[in-house]
């Protein structure tokens, strides 16, 4: 049975975008070499970035978008980013972190995350919470649907 979580919708993303950016911020204090520490870290920065995209696509953002025509704006922009954002990280996972431009990849990825969140946290969520949304059982949802990735 899985938990039930009390994190509301906005609560859990805004955990995600805390966890990933202090994962890209120890990619960044790697030395260059530490090729096997570098690929660890950029499989779980993908990984979680993968899940993360998952339940915005098929919960967070369908419900959203329903709210407003300023929020669907706002949508289709992130999930344009999501789009670049997943290009990149299919890159990066079928290099080694030897390649040339492994740690490029990796950072211009850490931009442009650092972007989407930005937006989200100061754009999309103030919009999303003057909505008339259960954001706690949106929540669940997103963590259950997180679970099974």
């Amino acid at each position: 049975m899985l938990k039930k979580s009390s994190e509301n919708a906005i609560e859990l993303l805004k955990n995600d975008h805390s966890q990933v950016k202090a994962d890209f911020k120890k990619f960044e204090s790697l030395g260059s070499k530490a090729y096997a520490s570098k690929k660890k870290l950029a499989e779980s920065i993908c990984a979680d970035l993968f899940k993360h995209t998952i339940i915005e696509e098929e919960i967070f953002y369908p419900a959203v978008r329903k709210g407003s025509k300023k929020a669907q704006d706002m949508i289709d922009e992130a999930v344009v980013e999501h789009e670049s954002a997943k290009e990149l990280i299919s890159q990066i996972q079928s290099m080694s972190p030897e390649e040339e431009l492994f740690d490029a990849r990796v950072m211009v990825l850490s931009e442009q995350i650092e972007h989407h969140v930005k937006e989200e946290e100061e754009e999309i969520f103030p919009l999303v919470q003057k909505m008339k949304l259960d954001l706690i059982q949106l929540g669940e949802q997103m963590a259950a649907r997180k679970e099974l990735l």
